[in-house]
């Protein structure tokens, strides 16, 4: 890198072997800066920096660091002050052990920086750091001074060059208390299984693909307002809606996402969501019981509940087709069973009417015959 300035000169102390270095900064901000103006006449807002004891403006050649003491004294504090500071770090990188990177934290991590060798004299024992630490799979961990504090680093091999991290001291990381939920939740297999599918399903990604697209958009405005044409609009954002279902969300999560992939999706997305059912009996399955509930960012929605919808209707039709061929034989039963018993009653009385008819004729000869004795 021979256009970048090195920020500090010094080596790093490997045991006994000193490597003569320059620290280079190993990243760069590709951010949109702003300049404060005027809006009445975009006029330059400008910061000036005054002595307030002549009351006067001083150039940067004449600014220094002092520390203010307690009753308000200020203690001069030079660049030379700094430099022979009463500790090893002062011009050295001074390493102290080496550990799996696993050790490290990554709340820990800081900027970072190349480590470039100071000359040719550098290259050997440069060389040998790192061929060591790509054998030992291991980082080194150090101590350095630098802009006006000791600082903690981890060393480690990018490429053929070797890296180094600053650390934050263990004390400067704070501990994650009450940001965790504090509401008791159960996850089941289910929602396991479904969240394992999805995170297959999205899979990974060549960070190299990504891009910063809030500073693209910016640079599109910048553009714009520069030629004096409309400033584009920004795309309206998708409606919230609330999570019911915390089943049905992953389902959708995992069929939206293969969608984007071009897969086609037929059918259940996943073994998995064969319990969906199980959870949909559930309301609000996942979910605290609370009006403030998660929102994600609402999916297409599947022809399922439509095809619900068809069935209910189909069931209510077959109730009710049911019903009145059920009313229907009660109505046929009842004209019979009138029918049946006016046509007996007919029955019962012709015959009755015919027994009496025969039975009195048979009666009436022979009270005749019994006369006719009695009278010889």
């Amino acid at each position: 890198m021979p256009n970048v300035r090195s920020i500090w000169n010094g080596a790093i102390s490997f045991g006994l072997v000193s490597i003569p270095i320059k620290l280079v900064n190993a990243t760069e901000s590709h951010s949109i800066s702003f300049r404060q103006i005027h809006t009445e006449d975009g006029g330059r807002i400008r910061y000036r920096k005054f002595c307030e004891v002549e009351d006067r403006e001083v150039s940067g050649a004449e600014i220094g660091k002092g520390y203010e003491d307690a009753d308000g004294t200020i203690i001069p504090i030079t660049d030379e002050d700094l430099t022979n500071l009463p500790i090893p770090t002062a011009r050295t990188i001074d390493i102290v052990a080496f550990v799996p990177a696993d050790r490290i934290d990554p709340l820990q991590m800081d900027a970072a920086y190349y480590l470039a060798a100071g000359g040719a004299p550098a290259a050997k024992p440069y060389t040998l750091l790192r061929e060591a630490l790509k054998r030992s799979n291991k980082v080194a961990i150090a101590k350095y001074a630098l802009r006006g504090r000791e600082r903690l680093g981890m060393l480690r091999v990018v490429g053929d060059a070797i890296a180094m991290h600053g650390l934050l001291w263990p004390d400067e990381v704070r501990a994650p208390e009450g940001v965790a939920p504090e509401v008791d939740v159960t996850v089941r297999d289910q929602e396991l299984d479904l969240a394992d599918a999805l995170m297959d399903t999205l899979g990974e990604v060549d960070l190299a693909d990504l891009h910063d697209e809030y500073r693209e958009a910016l640079e599109e405005v910048i553009a714009a307002k520069a030629a004096g044409e409309e400033v584009p609009e920004s795309p309206a954002p998708a409606p919230a809606g609330r999570v019911l279902d915390l089943m049905a969300a992953l389902e959708k999560s995992v069929r939206a996402a293969k969608e984007s992939r071009g897969e086609t999706v037929t059918g259940k997305t996943t073994s998995g969501e064969a319990a969906s059912g199980e959870a949909g009996a559930e309301a609000g399955t996942g979910t605290a019981d609370t009006d403030e509930q998660a929102e994600v960012t609402p999916l297409r929605r599947r022809t399922t509940p439509k095809e619900t919808g068809g069935k209910k209707s189909t069931s209510t039709a077959k109730k009710a087709t049911a019903k009145k061929t059920t009313a229907a034989p009660k109505k046929s039963t009842a004209k019979t069973a009138k029918t049946t018993a006016k046509t007996t009653a007919r029955t019962a009385a012709k015959t009755t009417a015919k027994t009496t008819s025969k039975t009195a004729a048979k009666k009436t000869p022979a009270k005749k015959a019994a006369a006719r004795k009695r009278s010889a």
